[in-house]
């Protein structure tokens, strides 16, 4: 089995990801960082969701630090981005650089993300976010791959189904939230 620690976002994006790897001779490690997250109670419910799962496949996962504040301060200014814009890529280079430093620091040689498997993000923007990050530290490498293809779409709605997943309607940070529905930003 190959090692690789894959930067996990949710549950739901995450489940079919990790059946294509264990089926194609890889051990996932997951890394749940994503301080993007809001309200916390957004961001448990998600973690929750991953360790549970994690933890129905016996597989490790590993918690990154929740840092919203941090989060907000590198990407003051590009609050009004639209989704795919700026910020967004502030935020995977952010998320992704974290998990190049994580893959280092446990002695892994290769990370990639469950970030490529939504049909809301650029693909080239977390390309090259990962690229960069990888490039970040010596020996570590960015696996590139678009997990929307291969099936991977239909088997995570599949999965989703079958595990009972929280589904989120928002990618997350409180800025792709808007025009979907008003919810309290004083948590």
């Amino acid at each position: 089995m190959q090692k690789l620690l894959l930067h996990t976002c949710c549950a739901p994006c995450s489940a079919a990801i990790i059946e294509w790897l264990t089926a194609n001779g890889f051990c996932p490690t997951l890394y749940y960082f994503n301080p993007n997250i809001f309200p916390r109670t957004e961001y448990d419910i998600r973690k929750e969701e991953c360790s549970r799962y994690a933890r129905a496949l016996g597989l490790e996962i590993i918690d990154g630090d929740y840092d919203h504040a941090g989060w907000l301060e590198l990407v003051s200014g590009l609050e009004r981005e639209p989704e795919r814009g700026k910020r967004c890529f502030v935020c995977f280079k952010m998320r992704l650089l974290a998990t190049a430093r994580m893959a280092q620091e446990k002695g892994f040689d290769r990370f990639a993300t469950t970030l490529a498997s939504s049909r809301w993000k650029n693909l080239e923007q977390i390309a090259e976010a990962g690229h960069w990050a990888a490039g970040q530290f010596e020996g570590i490498a960015f696996w590139e791959k678009n997990w929307r293809k291969e099936g991977l779409s239909e088997r995570r709605r599949i999965l989703l189904a079958e595990n009972g997943f929280y589904n989120q309607q928002y990618c997350g940070c409180e800025f792709s939230r808007r025009g979907k529905g008003d919810f309290d930003l004083r948590f």
